[in-house]
């Protein structure tokens, strides 16, 4: 159990199938409480809530009280968030939701204490009801055709924020991969969102980005740091720079290097996260180096490093940093020998301290580490078991319509019931098209159509938040590789990333091409040639 669950009165249990056979026993109902280690808010509720000794008596003669690590067990974070963290979830036996809410306080939870007691001794398991996205089939299915990215560019030019930048007029939150699907069609609308973002959320003290902004103006931050997400603006800075060549661009994302490599760096790999104190990063500069940091959550997550892969790769394929090139293939080595098997199975995390590791067969980790390793291919030359990844998720995870689940169908609660979960179909569909520009083997083309296109009938109904489904159908239905006859780290094959735009994949060491040379494939076909760097940058800017 972690530290601050021990300090409370609870008598918490862990999560699986003996705490809700307790319940079953007892005639009682489930407390879940869903928290997150990098959350204050969840912090604040265990300080006060929780610690309340009659509040603490309550639910430990009335309830069995479950804690849940919702970055360790995202299934059960699906299943049950009841829209921020902590969450806090009473169910039946069976597991089944009676009601949920997010922070309580003292006089909230004991108002949902009793109405929760009222409702079980009234209805009993029938109060329980299952959330509608489980109970829903695999999703319809539709044709993918070129309306699906005029859908997209329609939702940024209605969502942008004229004003301050950004997609939406409430909470802000910076979407990097929004900004990289913006970079190429609605540049202006990108370059100042990457600026908000630059200027907002980056912490120019201690490094990195904060999550998002409460505010409409990118005002009043939320203050924890995740690496995957500290990770994917580092891409989308990266591909900002590659686009406009602005040196502020190149520098923040040189200082996210710098953040990742020293406060998020295990010795091994990349580390979760860094909780969010506010009154510490409201501090000034001088004031801060006499207080002690927020924790750093030391768990090596393989998703979030596969993440942090493609993005230092990227940084150092535009740029030929050898800090972010290193790192990478650090952590890259490190989760392949730890925490992804022979058949290509990803195991969730590992924790250093411990041992402890996670889930096997989670799509987001397959997804992710398959990004990480597709972009390692293309920059280093490296795939690893790039392949091995993908197979192991089109043969295990995806259904019948082409959709994929989110993980195995087995376990406690709600977890026997599988999840089509839209914005991790379209990560592994668009790594899947990355896996197939790169080998030219046509299934792993087939399993991104059918995972895109099982979502096809939701098109009119996506929002800018999925603006790499677009993209993905996009590339699909117009793939582009620059084939390179040369090792990666040739001129020829450097000059090919710089030069190339982000959805065209670059492929060293290719037989598609002569020795020495680079030919441009669209679908397939050879558009171009190209014998020099010099000869390349004609070809690929006209």
């Amino acid at each position: 159990m972690d530290d601050s669950a021990d300090a409370t009165k609870v008598e918490w249990r862990e999560w699986g199938e003996e705490a809700f056979a307790t319940a079953e026993r007892a005639g009682k109902p489930v407390l879940l409480s869903l928290w997150a280690p990098w959350s204050e808010d969840c912090r604040e509720m265990d300080e006060t809530t929780y610690s309340e000794p009659r509040i603490a008596a309550n639910v430990n003669d009335g309830f069995v009280p479950v804690r849940v690590n919702v970055d360790r067990r995202p299934r059960v974070r699906d299943r049950y968030n009841m829209g921020g963290f902590p969450s806090t979830v009473f169910t039946t036996p069976d597991g089944e939701v009676i009601t949920g809410a997010t922070f309580l306080g003292i006089d909230g939870f004991r108002e949902i204490l009793d109405a929760v007691r009222r409702t079980w001794d009234g209805k009993g398991a029938e109060a329980g009801s299952i959330p509608r996205q489980l109970g829903d089939a695999e999703p319809p299915g539709g044709e993918l055709s070129a309306r699906v990215e005029e859908h997209m560019v329609e939702q940024l030019l209605a969502a942008y924020d004229e004003e301050y930048g950004g997609w939406g007029t409430d909470v802000k939150f910076p979407l990097p991969r929004t900004i990289e699907f913006a970079l190429v069609r609605a540049r202006d609308q990108a370059t100042r969102t990457l600026e908000a973002v630059r200027t907002r959320l980056a912490d120019t003290y201690d490094g990195g980005f904060f999550r998002f902004a409460h505010d409409r103006n990118w005002g009043s931050p939320q203050r924890e740091k995740l690496v995957d997400e500290n990770a994917a603006l580092l891409r989308a800075f990266a591909h900002g720079y590659r686009y406009t060549g602005e040196e502020a661009y190149r520098q923040t994302a040189e200082d996210t290097v710098e953040y990742l490599t020293t406060d998020l760096w295990t010795g091994d790999a990349f580390a979760a996260s860094q909780g969010g104190d506010d009154a510490y990063y409201r501090r000034e500069a001088t004031e801060r180096e006499d207080a002690a940091a927020p924790p750093v959550d030391g768990t090596v997550f393989a998703g979030h490093n596969g993440v942090a892969v493609d993005g230092l790769l990227t940084f150092a394929a535009y740029t030929d940093d050898e800090r972010a090139r290193r790192y990478a293939e650090r952590a890259r080595d490190h989760v392949l020998a730890e925490l992804v098997g022979e058949d290509g199975a990803v195991v969730h995390f590992g924790d250093p301290e411990t041992g402890e590791v996670g889930e096997t067969g989670l799509l987001a980790s397959q997804a992710r580490v398959l990004s990480g390793l597709t972009t390692s291919a293309s920059v280093l030359g490296e795939p690893g078991p790039m392949e091995a990844v993908a197979d192991y998720a089109v043969e295990e995870l995806q259904g019948e319509s082409g959709a994929f689940r989110d993980g195995p169908t087995a376990g406690a609660g709600l977890l026997d019931r599988p999840l089509y979960p839209l914005d991790t179909n379209v990560d592994v569909a668009d790594a899947l098209v990355e896996t197939w520009l790169l080998t030219d083997d046509d299934r792993y083309r087939a399993a991104a159509e059918d995972a895109l296109s099982a979502f096809a009938d939701a098109t009119d109904r996506m929002g800018v938040e999925v603006a790499t489904y677009a993209s993905a159908v996009a590339r699909l239905r117009d793939p582009r590789v620059v084939a390179v006859g040369a090792d990666a780290g040739s001129d020829l094959h450097r000059a090919a990333l710089r030069l190339a735009d982000h959805e065209t994949v670059v492929a060293p060491a290719d037989d598609r091409a002569d020795d020495g040379a680079a030919v441009v494939l669209a679908d397939g076909d050879v558009e171009d040639r190209a014998n020099s760097p010099e000869e390349l940058e004609s070809v690929l800017t006209g």
